[in-house]
């Protein structure tokens, strides 16, 4: 009895190894591929731009990443119980909504982890491209050219960090507007995906 009792619990205890190993691989192969082609995306925008463009490119993956982490954190922290009411009443969304909350570890895992840290790197090259642009066009020493790396630094850690904390916040109190919002964009991407 003992003796089969613990085989199983070796079972049970054995599956969600070997899923988080194969989730482990999934995610490298994801974030492999994603980081390519948003590298792709930041360098063909860059290529021949100007400061201000940019500086926009840099703008648009601060808030890329912040946005994923407001739908990571809304979705570790979201209810399902409306979500079944609003599927009950047939409202667009709330199926892919559910969808998300109930794999939150791994919807998390992608928008906080791989899209949010892929975004911090693109943003860190762009920042240094930006500096790289400043100094051609100003003709600035190295100790100038130092000062400008710094501030666009420090000025892209800030706006990361602090529209993240902004945002955990905001998702936290608003996680079922933050999903509903995010399983309408699915569901209408589902939708052409049938037609």
């Amino acid at each position: 009895m003992d003796t089969g009792d613990s085989k199983k619990n070796e079972k049970k205890k054995g599956k969600p190894e070997k899923s988080s190993g194969k989730w482990a691989v999934q995610v490298f192969f994801i974030a492999v591929v994603l980081s390519a082609v948003l590298s792709f995306a930041s360098d063909s925008a860059l290529d021949g731009a100007g400061v201000a463009v940019a500086i926009v490119v840099l703008l648009a993956f601060i808030l890329l990443g912040i946005f994923f982490d407001i739908v990571g954190v809304a979705v570790t922290a979201a209810d399902e119980k409306p979500f079944h009411s609003m599927a009950a009443h047939k409202t667009p969304g709330a199926k892919e909504a559910l969808g998300l909350i109930r794999k939150a570890d791994k919807v998390s895992s992608m928008c906080n982890d791989v899209v949010g840290d892929i975004c911090g790197i693109i943003s860190g090259s762009t920042a240094a491209v930006i500096v790289t642009q400043v100094q051609g066009a100003f003709g600035l020493s190295s100790m100038a050219a130092m000062a400008v790396s710094l501030l666009v630094t420090a000025l892209a850690s800030g706006l990361t960090i602090g529209g993240k904390a902004l945002g955990k916040s905001f998702a936290m109190a608003r996680s079922t507007a933050v999903l509903q919002l995010v399983g309408r964009f699915l569901h209408l991407f589902s939708r052409k995906k049938k037609r």
